[in-house]
């Protein structure tokens, strides 16, 4: 099963701020047989997100979406997604609660601005579920299966592995994904892609992949560079079966025109 991935912020674009999410989220899927279909950095801008979450609506991929669900002007995610949905928004009285408790163990009058502040940290879409924050229970929301967390990776994360093991845990390595792949000296990509449309012709499943890299020498070498290249082939589902086959046909047409495989 694939997700999609949707990280809101101008931080992450503009680079005052490192995106922490890919590669966990990622790592996060992997370690439950899952994979990502597609990520998109989105900027703190309305009618930006409005737009993308109506493309991510339509689609049949569930879709985690981080950031912008905060009380402060640049938060829009929140309103964003009910109007892409054509939803208003609606105080959630479960995450109201929290929000509540929260409230009153910092001390803060539950009629002054602070909490009623806070509280629109509780407004979401309607039809919207919680999605529970172990960090400081300001409630995540969930539609459509759209599952909407904080940008704090500290937040997002435990509150996505809850959403995996509560809702896809019969999902979890129902689909086996497979790949083989090494790095190919001596040959230029257009040498080998006839052979890796060979395979996927012949191969039913199986795809190939080629990742072209220049490494700097080391001090001393004759070159100053050298290009390789990694080669591989990977394959979902029923189609595993045939990796084995495929990499040995392709490892050995680029060898016979040259080709040296590490």
């Amino acid at each position: 099963m694939r997700f999609g991935l949707m990280i809101i912020g101008d931080e992450i674009l503009n680079g005052s701020r490192t995106d922490a999410h890919f590669q966990a989220i990622r790592a996060m899927l992997d370690a439950r047989g899952l994979r990502l279909a597609w990520v998109e950095y989105v900027a703190d801008e309305p009618t930006e997100i409005v737009a993308r979450l109506q493309r991510s609506f339509a689609q049949d991929v569930p879709v985690f979406v981080t950031g912008g669900i905060g009380a402060t002007p640049d938060d829009h995610t929140r309103q964003a997604a009910a109007s892409a949905l054509g939803v208003p928004l609606l105080e959630h009285p479960v995450a109201a609660k929290f929000i509540e408790e929260l409230s009153v163990k910092r001390g803060d009058d539950l009629n002054g601005a602070i909490h009623l502040q806070r509280l629109q940290m509780a407004h979401f879409p309607q039809g919207a579920e919680i999605i529970p924050n172990p960090f400081n229970n300001v409630a995540g929301f969930s539609i459509q299966r759209h599952y909407f967390v904080p940008g704090f990776p500290v937040m997002a994360h435990p509150m996505l592995e809850w959403v995996l093991e509560t809702y896809y845990k019969h999902e979890f390595f129902k689909q086996r994904h497979a790949h083989l792949s090494a790095h190919l000296y001596g040959l230029q990509e257009s040498q080998i892609a006839p052979f890796m449309i060979a395979i996927e012709r012949d191969f039913a499943g199986v795809k190939t992949y080629s990742l072209p890299k220049i490494v700097q020498a080391q001090e001393g070498e004759a070159s100053a560079r050298r290009y390789h290249i990694e080669l591989g082939v990977k394959a979902t589902g029923d189609a595993c079966v045939l990796l084995e086959e495929a990499w040995q046909v392709l490892k050995q047409k680029v060898l016979e025109i040259g080709g040296e495989i590490v």
